[in-house]
């Protein structure tokens, strides 16, 4: 049995917190984190009752550097099935300007600059 239920988030919400939103509708596309699932061995929900998926902090970051790979790299499916298997630390030893490395990078970026905010609302 899971120990920590609160940070487990279900596919909508994670749909919301990822921006996969239909622009028409303005419904989550959960179809397509489902599909996901199917062709990205790394992304593996906790399904409980109900056939209920509901996503770890980790499957969360997973779902970004997929969507990463997909929507700002331009990578296919398999581009990014293919980068997604390859060891990280594989990948940064060899090769610094990796897609990976690239995207651990933006990240960085953007958790300093809410970092930065932060401090310049309490220094005020």
């Amino acid at each position: 049995m899971l120990k920590n239920k609160s940070k487990l988030l279900n596919i909508s919400q994670v749909c919301l917190m990822l921006k996969l939103i239909n622009e028409k509708n303005n419904k989550p596309l959960t179809h397509t984190i489902r599909f996901w699932e199917t062709k990205f061995k790394e992304l593996k929900p906790t399904i409980l009752s109900g056939n209920r998926r509901y996503y770890t902090t980790k499957n969360i970051e997973v779902l970004k550097m997929i969507i990463f790979l997909l929507k700002e790299q331009g990578l296919t499916i398999n581009g990014a099935i293919k980068v997604m298997s390859k060891n990280v630390k594989e990948l940064d030893d060899t090769k610094r300007t990796s897609i990976k490395a690239e995207y651990y990078k933006k990240n960085i970026k953007i958790k300093s600059k809410k970092i930065l905010d932060k401090i310049k609302k309490i220094n005020g």
